[in-house]
């Protein structure tokens, strides 16, 4: 069965600040994915269980990144309360989730960020901060956050485009990549990254336009290789998928490429990627305490099928609900698979 996949009605915001509407009119016929996957059986699409607590503590960013799916910026005033932190922590006490992923905009930014993973650390939860590298520079009062990081034994995951200037630059904004380049070091100092050490340093990979990512594991090698150039060392490289939401919808619909984009998609199922998206096992918490799958349904403010804020957080009924699946779905199922580990295949 063919579904029309229609532009929604969201407001996006440009680098340059406009807003643009696209036109809800406008569709493409691709198959269901909800089909697609009841054709390799899943017509009930549930969890294996809760692992990951993924948590978006603002949309604040001091970066305006033109692939950015959560339209993240310095002018986004979405910050999560220290009340809505206090009531994530209540949630997951005592319960077997292992791990939380602070997720942004720029999660530092949020002014209670700090006492946030102090207090996650207290309650025996393993954290992840996803930086974006060039906060640790772009204020003094972010310089110690390598220190900050290895008291706590964060496992730092780091978006880095690329390993050359010009293509950074291009998707994150100019001086990126040599800001990155510094935060990276500084990472290293401290040992990050270091063989012998217990912590981690993982970078992020996202394509610079409308392809899907190479072998994840030649993308390592590569970038091994090419920061040793710098003295940079670290962990593992995820490469992700970008999905058609937000920002880089908008730069799909503005080069027309949108079509091609979904149907390449479409083409490069994998049902064995399917069956192990990050959905499955992970579950997403907004600024404002609503839950959703996973963070691009949260974009699209597609919340769970059970109790929906954190105040009324029902363990048993999250890990037994239908997951909300959409057209979208199919860029966490094309080649490789792509989560916010990298590659699910």
């Amino acid at each position: 069965m063919l579904k029309s996949l229609k532009r929604q009605n969201h407001k996006l915001s440009s680098p340059e600040g406009q807003i643009e509407v696209l036109d809800d009119a406008e569709s493409i016929n691709i198959p269901s994915f909800e089909d697609k996957m009841a054709d390799i059986g899943f017509s009930q699409f549930k969890p294996t269980g809760i692992e990951i607590f993924q948590v978006n503590v603002g949309k604040m960013c001091n970066q305006v990144c033109a692939h950015c799916h959560v339209d993240a910026g310095p002018d986004r005033k979405e910050i999560m309360t220290k009340e809505t932190m206090q009531q994530c922590l209540d949630a997951i006490e005592g319960t077997d989730i292992k791990i939380v992923d602070l997720t942004g905009g720029a999660p530092e930014m949020n002014p209670h960020f700090r006492w946030f993973v102090e207090e996650l650390r207290a309650i025996g939860k393993d954290v992840i901060v996803r930086c974006n590298l060039t906060i640790i520079l772009a204020n003094p009062k972010y310089n110690d956050l390598p220190e900050f990081f290895k008291k706590h034994k964060v496992n730092v995951v780091s978006s880095l485009p690329y390993f050359t200037a010009k293509r950074t630059d291009a998707q994150r904004g100019d001086g990126v990549f040599d800001k990155s380049i510094k935060a990276l070091q500084m990472l290293n100092a401290v040992g990050y990254g270091k063989e012998g050490t217990d912590l981690k340093l993982d970078l992020v990979y996202n394509p610079a336009g409308a392809f899907l990512p190479g072998d994840q594991e030649t993308l390592t090698a590569q970038f091994k290789r090419k920061l040793l150039e710098y003295d940079i060392e670290f962990n593992d490289l995820f490469a992700i998928t970008n999905l058609p939401v937000s920002r880089f919808l908008e730069y799909l619909v503005k080069t027309e490429k949108y079509e091609d984009y979904m149907h390449e998609l479409v083409n490069a199922f994998n049902p064995a990627a399917a069956a192990g998206v990050m959905c499955r096992n992970t579950l997403s918490v907004s600024w404002d305490g609503y839950l959703y799958d996973c963070d691009f349904n949260q974009m699209l403010e597609l919340k769970v099928n059970a109790p929906s804020h954190i105040s009324e957080f029902d363990l048993k009924a999250l890990s037994n609900r239908e997951i909300i699946l959409n057209q979208h779905c199919y860029g966490c199922t094309a080649g490789a698979g792509s989560s916010c580990g990298g590659a699910t295949t």
